[in-house]
């Protein structure tokens, strides 16, 4: 019974003296060697260029603020349930008074933290919060640590500056394309 169309008949007849010493061979390597040293190199310079990772790269969290610059994440905790490597971890707390311009609802994250070595980016933080508070940037690595103590990321490191707003500019790979012609 064959499965697939991929099984290739092996020719097992003896070999002849000029085969036997992998000239054949050796002169087929060489030639696809010589054709790809004249084709464009696939290499980038790295620090210097960056190389668009698409519409679905999932990179470096980012805690959302709104238009007024007030933070978007209610502490539901929505994110760290749906967080298949418990990840995630936040201690919630009350706003006071005189904080409206901080916070957007009654209730906020005091304590907002991602474990990056436990992070999969999976995603799916920021598909179950209901606030669009949680993103995972499409166009940023997560920066190299050397200590664990760099590895936990806090709300000093995740909430959003507001010089510089994260705009996704592009949701699907058709968008994608548009951007880059």
């Amino acid at each position: 019974m064959q499965l697939t169309n991929r099984a290739k008949k092996t020719d097992k007849s003896e070999l002849s003296l000029f085969e036997k010493s992998y000239l054949p061979s050796i002169a087929t390597g060489l030639g696809i060697t010589i054709k790809h040293f004249f084709q464009a190199k696939q290499t980038i310079e790295y620090p210097e260029q960056k190389r668009y990772l698409g519409p679905v790269f999932r990179g470096h969290h980012i805690l959302k603020r709104d238009e007024e610059g007030r933070e978007r994440c209610t502490a539901c905790g929505l994110c760290a349930v749906a967080c298949p490597a418990e990840a995630i971890s936040m201690v919630a707390q009350e706003r006071v008074k005189g904080e409206e311009h901080l916070y957007r609802e009654e209730k906020y994250a005091a304590v907002y933290e991602i474990n990056m070595l436990r992070c999969i980016f999976c995603g799916l933080c920021e598909e179950a919060c209901p606030k669009q508070a949680v993103y995972l940037r499409h166009d940023t690595f997560v920066p190299v640590f050397t200590d664990r103590s760099d590895v936990i990321y806090g709300k000093d490191q995740l909430v959003e500056d507001m010089t510089h707003r994260y705009q996704r500019d592009a949701w699907t790979k058709e968008d994608a394309m548009k951007l880059w012609k």
